[in-house]
């Protein structure tokens, strides 16, 4: 393993900050994996697992067994993990600003579509290489104006060149479940399975700009530009949602972390027998799909239906008991699906999240992401 600092953007005079960064394999090498844990700060169950994975890399390494290279970020928004507010962490919004630290990443198709028209050529490999390097270099000049940004094109540069980009993330309770593009299905499904996702949830564009996308949707969208040439997609990225807030276990991280290298076993990053790939706990489904069940009243929440409960539209998930009156609200849901998410403070006002459904039918369009 070789480990390296990378220096940011102090966040003021004599306040620095640093990235730590470790890279295992053959610099180069191909294939290339990038995986980074606690974009949002406070989401650890993503950090236990990197420890998890940097102990089994690092085995793995000196066995001789990574043929391609697995760069690491085992904690990857410094600036967050700093943020306290009454004692109490506050890792996925810039205090500064208000801005998700998963949102806002570059949006470099049109500036590259400019750099490769004319140069793209009927060699799919070349053509991945020309679009590599005019990603990075429209990155490279991609302009910053405070610590966060300077933290978001840093990361970025480290995954843009990357076959696989796997981004370790939690919700507040939930069961695993996945994020990515649409055309990395087929990707992911052994993935989905050995990790025993609940929900695999695609989308073209979710809205925002996340990391995961900045990673994969260039590959789509030039691809769609450029039809007379082979673009093969290039990167596949997901976010991977390791259950909820407080699933912080060595048990935990060591089931992930071995479905991760049973992954990159299968995908030829890691040498050696290739796990047996479960039947998967569900089939990829669009993010369009997967619909907020919102508090009809203010109140105390009383879940009825659990992470990982298939419901039905009308299901009651919830009681909102008014702490005053004592009259009860029924919460319901509005499809059919796998209740993957919910929230974790028990107290609701009207219009806000409850929880998560994953269905079939794309309803929904815009944004798609939550705050």
């Amino acid at each position: 393993m070789k480990t390296e600092q990378i220096a940011l953007s102090p966040l003021a005079p004599g306040a620095n900050l640093s990235l730590t960064v470790q890279r295992f394999g053959e610099a180069g090498a191909r294939p290339r994996v990038y995986i980074q844990a606690a974009l949002h700060a406070d989401e650890i169950p993503g950090m236990i697992a990197a420890h998890h994975l940097r102990e089994r890399l690092t085995a793995l390494e000196a066995e001789g067994r990574i043929k391609g290279e697995v760069i690491l970020v085992p904690s990857a928004n410094p600036i967050g993990l700093a943020q306290k507010v009454l004692g109490e962490p506050v890792g996925r919004f810039d205090l500064s600003n208000g801005i998700n630290f998963n949102r806002g990443y570059a949006y470099l198709v049109p500036k590259v579509a400019e750099r490769i028209k004319g140069r793209l050529t009927n060699d799919g490999e070349a053509n991945v290489r020309l679009i590599r390097e005019a990603l990075s270099a429209e990155l490279a000049v991609w302009p910053t104006h405070n610590p966060a940004e300077v933290l978001k094109k840093t990361l970025l540069g480290l995954a843009i060149e990357a076959d696989i980009v796997l981004d370790m993330h939690c919700d507040s309770e939930a069961v695993v479940h996945l994020y990515s593009h649409t055309r990395s299905a087929e990707e992911f499904t052994p993935l989905s399975a050995l990790l025993g996702s609940h929900a695999f949830l695609l989308a073209d564009e979710s809205g925002d700009d996340p990391f995961d996308e900045a990673c994969s949707r260039p590959w789509a969208e030039l691809a769609d530009r450029f039809p007379e040439h082979p673009i093969p997609f290039s990167c596949h990225s997901t976010t991977l949602e390791f259950r909820g807030e407080g699933d912080v276990a060595h048990d935990l991280a060591g089931t992930d972390t071995t479905a991760m290298i049973g992954y990159l076993t299968l995908r030829g990053v890691i040498a050696g027998e290739a796990p047996k790939v479960p039947s998967a706990l569900c089939a990829p489904t669009p993010l369009a799909a997967s619909e907020p069940v919102v508090a009809p009243a203010s109140g105390m929440v009383v879940f009825r239906a659990k992470v990982g409960d298939r419901v039905k539209a009308g299901d009651v998930i919830a009681d909102i008991v008014d702490p005053l009156t004592g009259v009860v609200t029924p919460a319901r849901s509005e499809n059919d699906g796998v209740m993957f998410a919910r929230i974790l403070i028990r107290f609701t006002t009207q219009g806000a999240r409850l929880a998560k459904v994953a269905g079939t039918h794309a309803r929904r369009t815009g944004k798609l992401l939550g705050a």
